[in-house]
């Protein structure tokens, strides 16, 4: 075999492996991303709940890139916060926060004296630390110092 024939065998692999991925680039056909039309919605929510005081709403709306927006609560001093807030493109995220005094009273929970009651200790408590023996020791002995192994509670989890 001559060094022609090897070279001509070189360029027939390397036309071939250009023919090949030169069809699979044009085999590839771009597709369009879909157009979804604008983005547009509208939804509102409250809580309204005396027994614990939760008193909140909100409500929004977007039109293209123009969010437009409220919510109101009732802080824990009784005042009713109100936040009207707007974002677009343009001037970003504004909102004007108002607070105004109400005759809501927020339940307070109920204060009650705490007994504390003392209990006799029968049994002494056990020392959560244990000097391990000396069999158990692994290696070479240590030649000075105290070794031990505290035990006490382990967190198991569940998933």
């Amino acid at each position: 075999m001559n060094y022609n024939d090897l070279d001509q065998r070189r360029l027939s692999y390397l036309v071939c492996l250009s023919l090949a991925l030169i069809s699979a680039v044009c085999a590839i056909e771009l597709q369009p991303e879909p157009d979804y039309g604008p983005a547009a919605y509208e939804f509102h929510w409250s809580v309204h709940d005396p027994h614990t005081g939760d008193i909140k709403s909100q409500k929004e709306t977007r039109k293209d890139d123009k969010v437009v927006g409220q919510y109101t609560l009732i802080d824990a001093d009784g005042y009713l916060r109100t936040v009207d807030y707007s974002s677009d493109d343009h001037s970003g995220f504004n909102a004007i926060v108002r607070r105004e005094p109400t005759d809501i009273k927020i339940p307070q929970p109920a204060l009650e004296p705490k007994k504390l009651i003392a209990t006799k200790i029968l049994a002494p408590l056990s020392p959560l630390v244990h000097y391990a023996p000396k069999a158990l020791l692994k290696g070479p002995e240590p030649s000075e110092g105290n070794y031990v192994s505290v035990s006490g509670p382990t967190a198991q989890y569940k998933y």
